[in-house]
């Protein structure tokens, strides 16, 4: 940082006190309606375009806050009836991330992301229950 003032020659002074994880893996939860979606209209067009939005979300909005972001796996659950088939805590209870190493993770290839024990290598994986 450069002093501007005089007076400011003494006063302490830093530069870049942001913090940063050098590696997140996050996994996100979420829902869709078959009541709400048959009153708005939508269409499995449109679930089609979610699931494609899902995957590609961070591929056009970069931004330094956020580093490199990607979707690494999406799993899909789909349900025999409207009402579902299996509770959602069951179903999302299935799929595990899990750090392999012994070092802090600083890369993807540092966990397994599993569905009922076996490894995810797709990035789409749809499972009708």
């Amino acid at each position: 940082m450069a002093v501007t003032k005089e007076e400011d020659v003494d006063k302490e002074r830093t530069m870049g006190r942001k913090y940063t994880v050098p590696y997140g893996l996050y996994k996100a939860c979420g829902f869709v309606s078959p009541h709400f979606a048959s009153s708005t209209g939508f269409s499995t067009e449109d679930l089609d375009l979610l699931w494609e939005a899902l995957m590609q979300m961070f591929e056009v909005d970069r931004a330094a806050a956020r580093g490199l972001m990607t979707t690494r796996r999406l799993v899909i659950f789909e349900h025999n009836s409207a009402l579902g088939s299996k509770p959602a805590d069951e179903l999302f209870n299935r799929v595990k991330c899990e750090h392999t190493g012994n070092t802090p993770a600083r890369d993807f290839s540092d966990y397994t992301i599993t569905l009922d024990g076996n490894p995810l290598s797709e990035i789409k994986t749809i499972v009708t229950v």
